[in-house]
């Protein structure tokens, strides 16, 4: 039988729009805004609202780690695990029935705190409807929490792809930067909004401006209106920026 998680999605009191960082690493540069005594993800948890497990994609970790971080931060707080790479870059979506299992069975020791998925596909994967389809029912099948799509491929804009995602109700991804003819023209789920910035003009490294952080201010609270669960990611931590 596949592993198939119990329903999670208990939107937390918090609110509808969530703030937080792709690892909870603090550099000596902003230690100083997370103050308090503890671990990292201790401290950050006192202070942001979710957190993206971004090495999740790199390298597994043990279901007592998972179980650890959740029990490390408030009821309140949130957890997004990226799936691996394993699956979305090696495998690239091909028979990954076993892999799925393995990696919802350990991320899902994070229980109540868990509170999305993050697939993010390789730019060089395009769009095929057959393949699509088996995977995203694959992993709908075994899991009803929200999931976001980062897709990095122009033939994953169109509307036939955002159709697919939407019978799934799989999310857009909204990247900064946004990659070439990747703009999203087509809504897919609507329960769920997932930005993340991973910094611009350099990735990963790049600040924004406050001017450029109001717009995303607003834009998110315009979107809060209509959507139950907003996420916003900062990416842009190879220098402390996030």
């Amino acid at each position: 039988m596949p592993y198939r998680l119990p329903h999670l999605h208990k939107p937390g009191p918090q609110g509808a729009i969530r703030i937080g960082c792709a690892g909870w690493g603090l550099s000596s540069a902003v230690s100083s805004s997370f103050p308090g005594e503890g671990t990292h993800l201790e401290r950050y948890s006192h202070v942001l609202t979710c957190v993206e497990i971004n090495s999740s994609f790199y390298k597994p970790h043990r279901d007592q780690t998972y179980a650890h971080w959740a029990q490390s931060v408030p009821d309140s707080f949130r957890f997004s695990v990226k799936l691996p790479k394993s699956i979305t870059h090696d495998a690239r979506l091909v028979d990954t029935e076993t892999l799925i299992d393995e990696f919802l069975h350990s991320a899902g020791q994070l229980g109540d705190k868990l509170g999305c998925w993050l697939v993010q596909l390789p730019p060089s994967l395009p769009f095929d409807h057959d393949l699509a389809e088996r995977f995203f029912r694959t992993l709908r099948e075994r899991t009803q929490l929200p999931i976001a799509c980062e897709a990095r491929q122009h033939g994953w804009f169109t509307t036939q792809a955002a159709a697919l995602l939407k019978a799934h109700h799989i999310a857009y991804v909204d990247a900064d930067p946004t990659p070439d003819e990747c703009e999203i023209k087509h809504r897919a789920d609507t329960s769920l909004v997932y930005v993340r910035l991973h910094g611009s003009p350099e990735l990963y490294k790049s600040s924004y401006d406050y001017t450029y952080l109001d717009d995303v201010a607003r834009t998110l609270h315009h979107r809060a209106k209509k959507t139950p669960e907003v996420w916003c990611i900062f990416d842009n931590t190879a220098e402390g920026h996030s």
